[in-house]
């Protein structure tokens, strides 16, 4: 693959877990953030020809294609420069935090031509992966009863974390994940009714928690349940899912496998850590290589910014739903012709 001329925007612990896969990929990589440390990152890459710029309109001179690493509050703002100057960019997840928002981002990079890409790495994950393609093999039958939890420690080293009006809180950025896989395995969700306990405030102080349980019901008639925790600074990073249909039952628990452990990046403040796999290749690695393909002309990516889209629908209904104490309709179902056909071409994807 021809080299790639990537702009990386941010430099937090996501940026430090991109950064290599892109020089393994062969990228250009230029660094811009808005205070020195985009500078200070570029500098410990130096010798890999890692750059920095001083301003983003110097990225986006240089840059074929964005890599948004930025807190999720300012991802709506920088991902548009990017596309509106005609770049392909990659969206750390979620996309944004309103669906407008994200139909804004989308409606830009339809009429730029060019590719949005959300960075949801759990789909590249060798487990999930597995798990997906097994589904659309028709492994289980119909998925009928799906669950999925996730923990990991509570983000204090970053305060915009803890604030739901700047990272969507943990049901919005954490729980994404799951509920992104519920609605590829299962397929459209109708109903959201989710309930948070805990913490969900800033500042967050040392030895909060947080956890949040949510239940999706599908078109299909199947139902999703989905638990998550922001843990004590001692949590381990812990995964599991089972997926039960007439044909059988996928499961899977990483504290069993010791398939993920959580790496620190150089440089990253203290307990800050990036989920990774010792089972292959890093994750990052695997869903960077499938947008610079892309990019350059390969295949669609296996998950699309209309993926992207409703996995920040349900997301933001399980907010309401929290908020309110209601379950919240998605609007989606039936009707929701376009999200349908987008599920199901990521299941052919699978296949």
């Amino acid at each position: 693959m021809p080299e790639l001329a990537v702009g990386l925007i941010g430099a937090g612990g996501i940026a430090r877990a991109h950064l290599p896969a892109w020089l393994e990929l062969g990228a250009r990589v230029t660094v811009f953030t808005p205070d020195d440390s985009g500078g200070r990152l570029a500098a410990q890459y130096a010798q890999q020809g890692v750059r920095a710029a001083s301003s983003l309109a110097e990225l986006l001179e240089v840059a074929e294609a964005v890599d948004v690493c930025t807190p999720t509050h300012t991802h709506r703002e920088v991902a548009l420069a990017a596309l509106r100057a005609g770049r392909h960019v990659a969206c750390e997840k979620p996309l944004a935090l309103t669906a407008e928002d994200v139909e804004e981002m989308i409606a830009e990079a339809e009429r730029a031509g060019v590719l949005l890409f959300p960075a949801h790495v759990v789909r590249y994950f060798p487990e999930y992966a597995a798990m997906a393609k097994a589904v659309a093999g028709g492994a289980v039958g119909e998925p009928a009863v799906l669950r999925f939890t996730r923990t990991g420690t509570y983000p204090v080293w970053s305060p915009w974390f803890a604030d739901p009006s700047l990272s969507g809180g943990l049901l919005v950025d954490q729980m994404i994940h799951d509920f992104d896989f519920a609605r590829l395995l299962a397929g459209e969700v109708t109903r959201v009714y989710a309930h948070v306990r805990g913490h969900q405030e800033a500042p967050a102080p040392a030895g909060c928690v947080a956890s949040a349980t949510a239940v999706l019901t599908h078109a299909s008639g199947a139902i999703s349940h989905v638990h998550g925790v922001w843990g004590l600074p001692d949590s381990q990073f812990r995964t599991t899912f089972r997926i039960a249909g007439r044909g059988g039952v996928l499961q899977h628990d990483s504290a069993r496998t010791k398939a993920f452990r959580v790496i620190s990046q150089g440089g990253a403040a203290d307990g800050e850590g990036i989920p990774a796999t010792n089972l292959t290749e890093s994750p990052f690695l695997t869903e960077l290589r499938e947008f610079a393909e892309a990019v350059r002309g390969g295949p669609a990516p296996r998950v699309t910014a209309l993926d992207g889209l409703a996995a920040v629908r349900i997301a933001l209904a399980a907010a309401e739903s929290a908020r309110t104490g209601r379950a919240v309709d998605t609007g989606s179902g039936n009707d929701g012709a376009a999200g349908a056909q987008g599920a199901q071409e990521t299941r052919e994807v699978a296949r």
